[in-house]
Protein backbone atom coordinates (compact mmCIF):
# COMPACT_ATOMS: atom_id res chain seq x y z
CA UNK A 1 0.00 0.00 0.00
CA UNK A 2 1.32 3.26 -0.99
CA UNK A 3 2.11 5.83 1.88
CA UNK A 4 2.92 9.37 2.23
CA UNK A 5 6.71 10.06 3.00
CA UNK A 6 5.95 10.91 6.69
CA UNK A 7 4.20 7.65 7.28
CA UNK A 8 7.09 5.83 5.80
CA UNK A 9 9.36 7.83 8.19
CA UNK A 10 7.26 6.81 11.09
CA UNK A 11 6.97 3.35 10.17
CA UNK A 12 10.48 2.77 9.33
CA UNK A 13 12.11 4.64 11.45
CA UNK A 14 14.15 2.25 13.64
CA UNK A 15 15.44 0.56 10.37
CA UNK A 16 15.93 3.56 8.77
CA UNK A 17 17.79 5.12 11.92
CA UNK A 18 19.87 1.68 11.98
CA UNK A 19 21.26 2.43 8.82
CA UNK A 20 22.02 5.64 9.19
CA UNK A 21 24.52 4.78 12.35
CA UNK A 22 26.50 2.18 10.35
CA UNK A 23 26.30 4.74 7.67
CA UNK A 24 28.11 7.12 9.84
CA UNK A 25 30.09 4.99 11.80
CA UNK A 26 31.78 3.27 8.38
CA UNK A 27 32.57 7.22 7.41
CA UNK A 28 33.60 8.24 10.81
CA UNK A 29 36.37 5.10 10.93
CA UNK A 30 37.41 5.46 7.45
CA UNK A 31 37.90 9.32 8.09
CA UNK A 32 39.93 8.25 11.20
CA UNK A 33 41.85 6.58 9.20
CA UNK A 34 42.49 8.32 6.06
CA UNK A 35 43.93 11.25 8.52
CA UNK A 36 46.30 9.31 9.96
CA UNK A 37 47.49 8.23 6.17
CA UNK A 38 46.93 11.53 4.67
CA UNK A 39 48.83 13.22 7.20
CA UNK A 40 51.76 11.01 7.74
CA UNK A 41 52.13 11.25 3.94
CA UNK A 42 51.52 15.14 3.86
CA UNK A 43 54.58 15.11 7.14
CA UNK A 44 56.94 12.27 4.99
CA UNK A 45 56.51 14.29 1.48
CA UNK A 46 56.17 18.35 2.10
CA UNK A 47 59.80 19.30 2.39
CA UNK A 48 60.20 17.85 -1.01
CA UNK A 49 58.28 19.67 -4.30
CA UNK A 50 58.75 16.81 -6.30
CA UNK A 51 57.51 14.21 -3.66
CA UNK A 52 54.58 16.37 -2.61
CA UNK A 53 53.36 16.75 -6.33
CA UNK A 54 53.66 13.11 -6.78
CA UNK A 55 51.36 12.66 -3.42
CA UNK A 56 49.27 14.40 -4.96
CA UNK A 57 49.51 12.95 -7.99
CA UNK A 58 48.80 10.43 -6.99
CA UNK A 59 45.63 9.99 -4.59
CA UNK A 60 44.31 12.55 -7.28
CA UNK A 61 44.43 9.32 -9.52
CA UNK A 62 42.97 7.69 -7.15
CA UNK A 63 39.96 10.06 -6.81
CA UNK A 64 39.15 9.62 -10.49
CA UNK A 65 38.80 5.82 -10.27
CA UNK A 66 34.62 5.90 -10.38
CA UNK A 67 33.14 4.28 -7.28
CA UNK A 68 31.56 1.45 -8.59
CA UNK A 69 34.61 0.58 -10.11
CA UNK A 70 37.01 0.85 -7.57
CA UNK A 71 34.54 -1.70 -5.06
CA UNK A 72 33.92 -3.86 -7.90
CA UNK A 73 37.87 -4.48 -8.58
CA UNK A 74 38.29 -4.96 -4.97
CA UNK A 75 35.35 -6.96 -4.51
CA UNK A 76 37.27 -10.23 -5.93
CA UNK A 77 40.37 -9.59 -3.67
CA UNK A 78 38.74 -9.08 -0.36
CA UNK A 79 35.50 -9.95 -0.95
CA UNK A 80 31.77 -8.51 0.23
CA UNK A 81 30.84 -6.40 2.71
CA UNK A 82 32.87 -4.35 5.13
CA UNK A 83 36.23 -4.64 3.55
CA UNK A 84 35.73 -3.33 0.37
CA UNK A 85 33.78 -0.36 1.48
CA UNK A 86 36.27 0.12 4.23
CA UNK A 87 39.17 0.06 2.26
CA UNK A 88 37.34 2.31 -0.80
CA UNK A 89 36.10 5.63 1.54
CA UNK A 90 39.91 5.16 2.98
CA UNK A 91 41.58 5.79 -0.83
CA UNK A 92 39.05 8.10 -1.91
CA UNK A 93 39.09 10.23 1.44
CA UNK A 94 42.96 10.66 1.00
CA UNK A 95 43.49 13.53 -1.41
CA UNK A 96 42.05 16.38 0.35
CA UNK A 97 43.67 15.56 3.72
CA UNK A 98 47.02 14.90 1.62
CA UNK A 99 46.93 18.05 -0.33
CA UNK A 100 45.89 20.18 2.40
CA UNK A 101 48.55 18.69 4.55
CA UNK A 102 51.22 19.30 2.14
CA UNK A 103 49.45 23.01 1.87
CA UNK A 104 49.61 24.08 5.53
CA UNK A 105 52.88 22.36 6.48
CA UNK A 106 54.64 24.49 3.82
CA UNK A 107 52.96 27.96 4.86
CA UNK A 108 54.19 27.60 8.18
CA UNK A 109 56.03 30.91 8.93
CA UNK A 110 59.84 29.83 8.43
CA UNK A 111 60.91 32.21 11.01
CA UNK A 112 58.71 30.46 13.91
CA UNK A 113 60.22 26.88 12.97
CA UNK A 114 63.89 28.47 12.79
CA UNK A 115 63.17 30.22 16.25
CA UNK A 116 62.13 27.02 17.77
CA UNK A 117 65.21 25.59 16.41
CA UNK A 118 67.30 28.29 17.96
CA UNK A 119 65.79 27.26 21.45
CA UNK A 120 66.93 23.43 20.95
CA UNK A 121 63.64 21.71 19.81
CA UNK A 122 64.81 18.55 18.26
CA UNK A 123 63.10 18.67 14.06
CA UNK A 124 60.19 16.08 15.64
CA UNK A 125 59.15 17.95 18.52
CA UNK A 126 59.17 21.02 16.12
CA UNK A 127 57.09 19.10 13.87
CA UNK A 128 54.79 18.11 16.82
CA UNK A 129 54.52 21.31 18.51
CA UNK A 130 54.96 24.08 15.94
CA UNK A 131 54.47 23.00 12.34
CA UNK A 132 51.43 20.96 12.35
CA UNK A 133 49.43 23.20 15.00
CA UNK A 134 49.81 25.61 12.80
CA UNK A 135 48.92 23.73 9.68
CA UNK A 136 45.84 22.14 11.84
CA UNK A 137 43.79 24.70 10.18
CA UNK A 138 43.96 23.29 6.49
CA UNK A 139 44.25 20.26 7.88
CA UNK A 140 40.69 20.28 9.28
CA UNK A 141 39.44 22.04 6.09
CA UNK A 142 40.72 18.91 3.88
CA UNK A 143 38.70 16.67 6.73
CA UNK A 144 35.56 18.45 6.15
CA UNK A 145 36.17 18.28 2.31
CA UNK A 146 36.77 14.40 2.39
CA UNK A 147 33.98 13.92 4.83
CA UNK A 148 31.35 15.18 2.52
CA UNK A 149 32.70 13.42 -0.66
CA UNK A 150 32.62 10.15 1.80
CA UNK A 151 29.30 10.59 2.88
CA UNK A 152 27.91 10.58 -0.65
CA UNK A 153 30.54 7.80 -2.01
CA UNK A 154 29.64 5.67 0.91
CA UNK A 155 25.87 4.97 -0.92
CA UNK A 156 27.67 2.97 -3.56
CA UNK A 157 28.82 0.84 -0.50
CA UNK A 158 25.23 -1.14 -0.90
CA UNK A 159 26.28 -2.65 -3.93
CA UNK A 160 28.88 -4.68 -1.87
CA UNK A 161 26.41 -5.47 0.35
CA UNK A 162 27.86 -2.90 2.51
CA UNK A 163 26.38 -0.88 5.36
CA UNK A 164 24.74 2.55 5.52
CA UNK A 165 22.00 4.21 3.70
CA UNK A 166 23.06 2.97 0.57
CA UNK A 167 21.33 0.12 0.60
CA UNK A 168 17.42 2.02 1.24
CA UNK A 169 18.50 3.90 -1.96
CA UNK A 170 19.59 0.23 -4.23
CA UNK A 171 16.23 -1.18 -2.92
CA UNK A 172 14.35 1.94 -3.50
CA UNK A 173 16.12 1.97 -7.40
CA UNK A 174 15.78 -1.62 -7.67
CA UNK A 175 12.07 -1.76 -7.07
CA UNK A 176 11.06 1.62 -8.85
CA UNK A 177 7.35 1.71 -10.28
CA UNK A 178 6.56 0.14 -6.43
CA UNK A 179 4.09 2.05 -4.08
CA UNK A 180 7.18 3.08 -2.03
CA UNK A 181 10.54 3.53 -4.25
CA UNK A 182 9.99 7.07 -4.37
CA UNK A 183 10.08 7.15 -0.41
CA UNK A 184 12.65 4.26 -0.04
CA UNK A 185 15.16 6.85 -2.20
CA UNK A 186 13.99 9.73 -1.21
CA UNK A 187 14.53 8.21 2.56
CA UNK A 188 18.06 7.37 2.34
CA UNK A 189 19.28 10.78 0.14
CA UNK A 190 17.74 12.73 3.17
CA UNK A 191 19.19 10.85 5.84
CA UNK A 192 22.85 11.23 3.67
CA UNK A 193 22.61 14.92 3.62
CA UNK A 194 21.37 15.44 7.09
CA UNK A 195 24.34 12.92 8.31
CA UNK A 196 26.87 15.39 6.21
CA UNK A 197 25.43 18.65 7.94
CA UNK A 198 25.72 17.30 11.43
CA UNK A 199 29.11 15.98 10.38
CA UNK A 200 30.20 19.53 9.28
CA UNK A 201 28.80 21.35 12.12
CA UNK A 202 31.02 18.84 14.54
CA UNK A 203 33.97 19.80 12.85
CA UNK A 204 32.68 23.44 12.97
CA UNK A 205 33.09 22.62 17.13
CA UNK A 206 35.88 20.88 16.20
CA UNK A 207 37.62 23.55 14.97
CA UNK A 208 36.83 26.15 17.17
CA UNK A 209 37.90 24.02 20.20
CA UNK A 210 41.09 23.63 18.52
CA UNK A 211 41.92 26.45 16.54
CA UNK A 212 43.73 29.41 18.46
CA UNK A 213 42.06 32.85 17.74
CA UNK A 214 44.99 34.20 16.94
CA UNK A 215 45.46 31.81 14.07
CA UNK A 216 41.80 31.68 12.83
CA UNK A 217 42.94 35.54 12.66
Amino acid sequence: MRVSFWEYLGNRHQQLFADALQHASAVLQCMVVATVIGVLIGVATYRSEWAGNFATLTTSGILTIPSLAMIGLLIPIVGLGVAPTVIALTLYGLLPIVRNSIVGLRGVDPSLVDAAKGIGMSRLTRLLKVELPLAWPPILTGIRVATQMLMGIAAIAAYASGPGLGNVIFRGLASLGSANALNQVLAGTVGIIILALLFDAAYVLIGRLTISRGIRA
